[in-house]
């Protein structure tokens, strides 16, 4: 019993936090295939399906954000975080981990918390370059802090800090696809430049905005693309694209499963800029247009997308300025060898490859 390795892994709420943690779940199995890992997520985010889906079990708390803008909604945010650190407390006590591991989101601060308090040596792993709140509270009480980007002393002791970068969904790195037979598995000429248009598993209102408003300078251009808009606002895409006609270059999807070939198809990309995506394009080299999220806390898009932007690795563009500039700028630089192959030396150069397995090394040397 003693010999096995068991294994809490808590947090959530975005691919950006669920991938992560998953990549390093699966890392753990890989250096010791006997390990008992058990995910703590929160109640009605998608970790309460990705997670059962990639073969771990997965407890869920009934935790939630406090509400910024109305204040009286809070006194039941601050019963759920009592009844969330109940319930973490008996999880952790059933379990009996050696070892816990916070990947951000809600779920984590519970969790980390009362495994702390309990003695149990935690990791948390950050995966931006702006730290997140329920991160930044936890630092005190972790033993080690993995982090991708440099700088990250303004938010956590030095001491603890370790650069690790961070892993990303192992498909994206094993696909065998060439990019011809990637251009046409979405019914598309290999011949011809393409562009892969993604939002985030969500979808992305201001990129599908500026697809929407140059139907024709897409139509009329050389040049394809692939355009995932997200499940949210897919029926409304589509009844527009009917009325409007919809460009034989314009490939439109609600959600890419195979991102893979997605990704091995595109010479351009269009992305929002959360960390997981960043991390996915620097190890497969892909020239990027960011266009970071206004709506997230502190605005840590724009702090992750100017990371990259500052050394040539990335073009940067505003969210408020998209809908005009957006797909002009995309097929102009898709067009320029000279800008594409500088763009994908400069990203390559940020890679930070094996990340899982130097996090996963780090939580199996805290449990002994």
């Amino acid at each position: 019993m003693k010999d096995d390795l068991r294994v809490i892994i808590s947090g959530g709420g975005t691919g950006g936090h669920i991938f992560p943690a998953i990549s390093i779940a699966n890392a753990i199995k890989a250096l010791r295939p006997e390990a008992q890992i058990l995910f703590v997520g929160a109640l009605g985010r998608m970790e309460m399906q990705r997670v059962p889906a990639a073969g771990y079990d997965i407890k869920g708390l009934p935790i939630c954000g406090f509400d910024r803008k109305n204040l009286l909604k809070n006194f039941k945010v601050l019963y759920k975080i009592w009844k969330s650190q109940r319930m973490a407390k008996k999880i952790i006590k059933d379990f009996q981990p050696q070892v816990a591991v916070g990947v951000g989101g809600y779920a984590s601060g519970p969790t980390l918390n009362k495994a702390a308090a309990m003695g149990i040596p935690c990791l948390i792993q950050e995966q931006n370059s702006y730290a997140g709140v329920t991160n930044k509270l936890l630092a005190k009480k972790a033993e080690k802090i993995c982090v991708a980007y440099d700088g990250m002393e303004r938010f956590f002791p030095a001491d603890k800090i370790i650069k690790t970068g961070n892993p990303v969904r192992q498909s994206l790195l094993e696909t065998t696809v060439t990019k011809e037979d990637a251009v046409r598995s979405f019914g598309l000429d290999p011949v011809k430049k393409t562009i892969l248009l993604v939002g985030g598993s969500l979808g992305a209102r201001t990129i599908n905005e500026s697809v929407l408003q140059h139907l024709d300078l897409i139509r009329n251009s050389e040049v394809q693309f692939v355009w995932q808009t997200g499940k949210y606002y897919h029926a409304s895409i589509m009844e527009q694209l009917q009325k409007e006609g919809q460009p034989d270059n314009l490939v439109v999807t609600d959600f890419i499963s195979d991102m893979g070939a997605a990704y091995q198809a595109a010479d351009l990309v269009i992305s929002r800029a959360g960390a997981s995506s960043i991390s996915e394009f620097c190890l497969i080299g892909k020239p990027v247009i960011l266009v970071p999220s206004p709506n997230v806390a502190e605005d840590h898009q724009t702090k992750n997308a100017m990371a990259l932007v500052n050394v040539k690795a990335a073009i940067y563009v505003k969210d408020s300025e998209a809908s005009k500039i957006l797909m002009p700028l995309a097929i102009d630089t898709v067009k320029d060898e000279e800008k594409l192959a500088s763009l994908k030396e400069h990203i390559l150069k940020l890679a930070l490859p094996d990340s899982a397995e130097i996090i996963a090394k780090e939580v199996i040397k805290l449990a002994h």
